[in-house]
């Protein structure tokens, strides 16, 4: 007998629709994916035959932000068996948790594997949002599902009202008014900016859009020490500021920020140039930096790091990229992750900069 489209299907199709429109992202098979020498020289280097990324700068661990990350570039290069692979692992070994969310860390040379049940809501973002994009792309409605579970997780639990502010909680112990003398604490680069008009038509509620604006409200009040710096970790109980506990430093985390801002649209220069100047100790690097002094802590002089300011430097002004930041030649994860996120960007948003 034949059967007629199901319900699950039906909704998948009107995502896709939506996507294209919302996402800023085309179709993999269209100009702006990753090419595909550039998705084998990642996969090799970081995927291995489980469906697990790498971590390759941290111990060799995976998390649930670098599945995340490896869902959304599989997508990118229209790698549809390696996307279901590396969704297989994510599914398997890290979705565990009760509340829908995946715990963030997974360690192989540890018994049991994981070793921090609690989750990255990054993590669990970059992840629904893949899912979203895979499942409008290649029309399977078990990712879509997938997806639509994961932002509601979300917003019923990791996103959270404070003094008026919509913020996200980078996981659900540890961070919350009532954990902490300073909660709640905060990472601003924990933002998805892309992501959250997904996860609005996944889960729908106007707490996503404001997720968003007072994410970038937030950011722009952030600018702590000599350099007017955001810090990684920022309690919100009163006045952003550096929170109790961390590192005060504009770290690895904070130097995704400029990419997902430019990656979801904001048109902010001021925002990006702050952000860019401020965080240029070199004329062609980025760096971390120690807040109360401003002083370097790390000159990141892999592709993938500079790539972020002179990116800014594209979107503000025109200004083409440096020969060597558009070639790819994968290192180490996190740095070769954030290039290939932003040479795609380029090439279909600004192809003028090439």
């Amino acid at each position: 007998m034949r059967r007629g489209p199901t319900l699950l299907s039906c909704a998948s199709a009107l995502l896709a629709g939506a996507i294209v429109l919302v996402s800023g992202l085309s179709h993999p098979a269209r100009a702006g994916g990753v090419p595909a020498a550039q998705w084998q020289a990642y996969k090799q280097k970081f995927l291995d035959g489980s469906g697990r990324i790498i971590d390759n700068g941290n111990g060799n661990i995976s998390h649930s932000e670098g599945q995340g990350y490896g869902l959304i570039l599989a997508y990118l290069a229209n790698e549809e068996a390696d996307f279901d692979q590396i969704w297989s692992f994510t599914r398997t070994e890290l979705l565990l948790r009760d509340d829908g969310l995946a715990v963030w860390k997974w360690d192989p040379n540890a018994k049991p594997h994981v070793v921090d049940t609690n989750n990255a809501s990054d993590g669990d973002l970059l992840i629904a949002y893949g899912l979203a994009l895979g499942g409008a792309a290649w029309n399977r409605a078990d990712y879509t599902a997938a997806a639509r579970a994961i932002a509601r997780a979300l917003l019923k639990s990791a996103v959270v009202e404070k003094d008026g502010h919509t913020v996200l909680l980078p996981g659900l112990e540890g961070f919350g008014e009532n954990e902490r003398a300073d909660g709640p604490v905060i990472n601003p680069s924990y933002w998805v900016y892309e992501a959250l008009p997904i996860m609005n038509m996944l889960a729908p509620s106007d707490r996503w859009q404001k997720l968003s604006d007072d994410g970038k409200a937030l950011l722009g009040a952030m600018r702590f020490g000599p350099r007017k710096l955001p810090a990684d970790w920022v309690s919100i109980a009163q006045q952003p500021r550096p929170a109790e506990g961390f590192a005060p430093e504009y770290g690895y985390n904070a130097v995704r920020i400029p990419l997902y801002l430019m990656r979801a649209g904001v048109a902010d220069q001021s925002l990006l140039t702050w952000l860019a100047q401020a965080t240029s100790a070199s004329p062609d690097a980025t760096s971390t930096f120690d807040i109360p002094s401003g002083n370097v802590k790390d000159t990141l002089s892999d592709p993938g790091y500079r790539l972020v300011n002179h990116m800014v430097g594209c979107v503000v002004s025109g200004t083409k990229l440096p020969d060597d930041l558009r070639r790819f030649e994968p290192l180490f994860y996190y740095p070769s992750t954030l290039q290939l996120l932003g040479l795609a960007f380029i090439t279909e948003k600004h192809p003028e900069c090439l």
